[in-house]
């Protein structure tokens, strides 16, 4: 059976895995996952036949979060990650942005959540460029990461 996360593209023989159908690519901290994501990433899945999620490693995260995170390991996020029903492939990349993964993927659906406008969505020239498509999906302004952070710490300090 083939793994179901890569820690970097060069361990992903993608010319010979990439699987027959519409690639939908979306990307991520995914530090703790919470219904948001959940959501999100169900309502990715259903717009193609294949769903790859490119992974923020550790060190990537720390530079654009800050010393603080990730609160959770790439392992141990990807292996959270890729035992969800909807996606069927995660990558890790140590870039700041995916734009190399994308460029390497080729995906055919680029998606990010509905907190960014599609200008501001990275990658989307590279996806738009080989006529592909990019969206915006839905987004859960009641979950996130960061949230789900703060309303621990205030309930653990209360006590």
């Amino acid at each position: 059976m083939e793994p179901r996360f890569y820690r970097n593209r060069n361990e992903l023989d993608w010319q010979a895995q990439r699987p027959k159908g519409r690639v939908v690519f979306s990307n991520g901290c995914f530090d703790l996952l919470h219904a948001g994501h959940v959501t999100y990433l169900e309502e990715a899945r259903a717009l193609g036949d294949f769903l790859v999620l490119g992974l923020n490693s550790d060190a990537s995260i720390q530079r654009i979060k800050g010393p603080t995170r990730p609160l959770c390991t790439f392992e141990e996020r990807a292996l959270v990650l890729s035992g969800l029903r909807a996606v069927d492939l995660v990558v890790g990349f140590e870039e700041d942005t995916p734009c190399a993964l994308i460029q390497a993927l080729a995906p055919d659906i680029l998606v990010k959540g509905g907190d960014r406008s599609l200008d501001e969505i990275v990658g989307a020239e590279l996806v738009l460029a080989r006529g592909g498509q990019v969206r915006s999906l839905s987004f859960r302004s009641d979950s996130s990461t960061t949230g789900l952070v703060e309303r621990i710490l205030q309930r653990h300090s209360a006590k």
